[in-house]
């Protein structure tokens, strides 16, 4: 697998939350790497409130750990 991810730095707390977003987009990818099983699946949670609200905590969680690597953007990390 290529290095995809080289640095949890990046320049804004909004580059932060896209990197956030994306590294739980890839562990979903890594998860199911079938992609007509994701597409079959993709209704079923886009309807469910459960769903919905897990993805926001991982994502959450995920940026709490980019934000720390950055210092929160005030500082050293």
């Amino acid at each position: 697998m290529s290095t995809w991810l080289p640095s949890l730095i990046t320049e804004t707390p909004q580059d932060g939350y896209d990197l956030a977003v994306k590294l739980s987009r890839v562990a979903v990818k890594l998860t199911q790497p079938d992609p007509a099983a994701r597409e079959r699946m993709r209704p079923v949670y886009a309807e469910d409130a459960d769903s919905l609200i897990a993805v926001s905590q991982v994502v959450a969680t995920h940026f709490a750990t980019v934000a720390a690597a950055n210092g929160y953007w005030k500082g050293a990390p």
